[in-house]
């Protein structure tokens, strides 16, 4: 069975995949909710997918796996290849293309509730319903699915052209060649959409009636016997005859459409598929990265992301004052099982670019720092920052020398007399930006005015400074828009001031946002330099607790 190669722009130019260069905010972010899927520092996805049939509303006999698929391929379904129009860009979140007779049912509105929340200026809502149609299938039971990023959300809604049941088959192929896919991979993406998921009553009344099943609230009649996990029973139960599949054998030989799509080449493509489960996988994984790669002209998607096999994450710095700063995260080791006897440590140069014997701490593990991906086929194990001498979290450095941290190598050694290898991306290492970071004098009030107050290395003289957070247009479908930014102001220091570090603050009138993100910036010389780690507004002492400024 023969693919068309995908239609679709890569940062780059590259058709390879390369792993990126940490640190990068927003291919972080990516690659987080892309690869971080279960256990230890989880993303948003796979909560909702365990099990596979769970169901975020009331009623049952449905799962959020399906409406999640469904919801990504009527969003892509309104491309036109020919000008460019449409496809994968979350217009699907716009009440006048909900409210059409081609998108009928709560799917999108109730995936939306659920998922529109985790966008941000680093992850549209676009890549989110990418992102759940991928996790659901690889958590429950399909192929891994390639992942490109970079999808742009459309503020306003897109034309009509989801293909609907009552359609007869040659406006299906139509329909399908708009989108940019032949006959053959029609009958793909039809049957690998439909390993999951039904046809609810309430929806279409006219092709499934009321059930009475009490163990069935919605009246969800399934498209297989296994519906809300991933094989090819949808092709072997069409091809011997056992389906139950609505859309097959239902009373109304007219809303038969995958009757018609299956058999349109005489079963040969579905017939593939019933005899073969790794060619049904494998053309599905290849389909759906096409589906989601479906995007609108001029959208420019990266290359594929791969998981980084050593990846920070969380890693902050914060300047504690009396020339002091913390840092503190975690290390993800991608692919490794539990090893007892396997050490882990960071060693750094200074921001001088010394280094010493002191220059180096192990890492710790607990037996709850295991994450998961691919449904549990994938572990990566996590190791965190501790303070040599305490419990607490960060490890502490002396700024005022000069010599707090510039990057860093990560040793691991798994304890087999191999001796440790290290992980320093390709001699680049893992830098650390130590010029601009937060201040733990920072504070969220509980009434009247919180203060964000910046660090800023004496000598960067820095043309401004300034913290952003992510906005969104409730008007449009709670969009990401662009971030909101507040400018910060030099506090003068006292006479007699040797801190290694001035201050710099954004007074935040109101209480501050405990559920979203600061992060804080700094133009020096023309170029924008971005401190390592964001701030939560949650994460923030009281202003009652919280120490004052070093000035």
């Amino acid at each position: 069975m023969g693919l068309r190669a995908s239609k679709v722009l890569v940062l780059g130019g590259g058709a390879g995949v390369a792993a990126y260069v940490w640190p990068n905010p927003r291919m972080d972010q990516q690659e987080s909710f892309r690869w971080d899927q279960d256990g230890f520092h989880h993303g948003p996805f796979a909560f909702e997918l365990d099990p596979c049939d769970k169901y975020d509303f009331a009623g049952t006999g449905r799962s959020n796996a399906a409406d999640w698929i469904r919801t990504a391929y009527h969003d892509m379904a309104t491309h036109n290849v020919e000008d460019g129009t449409g496809g994968m860009d979350s217009s699907i979140r716009f009440k006048e293309e909900q409210s059409r007779a081609e998108n009928v049912g709560d799917s999108f509105s109730n995936t939306l509730r659920v998922l529109d929340r985790d966008a941000s200026s680093y992850v549209s809502i676009a890549d989110i319903l990418a992102l759940a149609l991928i996790i659901s299938v690889e958590n429950c039971g399909g192929p891994e699915i390639d992942y490109r990023a970079g999808r742009v959300d459309a503020m306003e809604p897109n034309v009509a052209g989801v293909p609907e049941p009552q359609n007869d088959l040659d406006s299906h192929i139509a329909s399908f060649a708009r989108q940019g896919f032949t006959q053959e991979e029609m009958i793909g993406l039809v049957a690998c959409g439909h390993s999951f998921g039904g046809v609810q009553h309430d929806a279409f009344p006219d092709i499934v009636p009321d059930l009475g099943d009490p163990n069935n609230t919605h009246s969800n009649a399934a498209f297989d016997s296994t519906f809300v996990h991933f094989d090819n029973n949808i092709a072997k139960e069409f091809v011997d005859g056992t389906t139950a599949n609505p859309l097959v054998v239902g009373t109304n030989d007219t809303t038969n459409s995958d009757k018609r799509i299956f058999g349109s080449d005489g079963n040969v493509t579905i017939r593939a598929f019933a005899e073969s489960p790794n060619l049904f996988a494998s053309t599905c994984a290849d389909l759906f990265a096409r589906m989601l790669n479906t995007v609108p002209r001029g959208v420019q998607l990266t290359e594929v992301i791969k998981p980084l096999p050593v990846k920070p994450h969380a890693f902050r710095t914060t300047y504690i004052g009396n020339g002091l700063l913390t840092l503190e995260g975690d290390i993800r080791l991608w692919n490794l099982t539990e090893n007892l006897n396997r050490t882990v440590r960071i060693a750094w140069l200074n921001s001088d670019g010394s280094t010493s014997d002191e220059n180096v701490v192990e890492l710790q593990h607990s037996e709850n720092q295991v994450g998961s991906a691919l449904g549990g086929r994938i572990t990566s194990m996590w190791y965190s920052l501790r303070n040599a001498t305490s419990s607490q979290s960060f490890l502490t450095l002396d700024a005022a020398k000069s010599n707090s941290i510039s990057k860093f190598s990560v040793l691991i050694d798994e304890g087999n007399g191999s001796g440790p290898r290290i992980e320093d991306q390709g001699g680049i290492g893992f830098r650390v930006e130590d010029t601009l970071m937060w201040s733990s004098s920072s504070c969220a009030p509980t009434f009247g005015t919180g203060r964000l107050d910046i660090a800023v290395r004496k000598g960067t003289s820095p043309s401004r400074v300034w913290v952003e957070v992510d906005a969104f247009s409730f008007d449009l479908g709670n969009v990401p828009i662009e971030p909101n930014a507040y400018n910060a102001s030099l506090i003068e220091p006292q006479a007699g001031d040797d801190e290694p570090y001035e201050i710099w603050r954004v007074d935040i009138n109101g209480e501050v946002d405990l559920f979203v993100d600061y992060g804080i910036y700094a133009e020096v010389n023309g170029v924008r330099i971005m401190a390592v780690g964001v701030r939560n507004g949650g994460d923030l002492d009281s202003c009652t607790d919280a120490p004052e400024s070093p000035f």
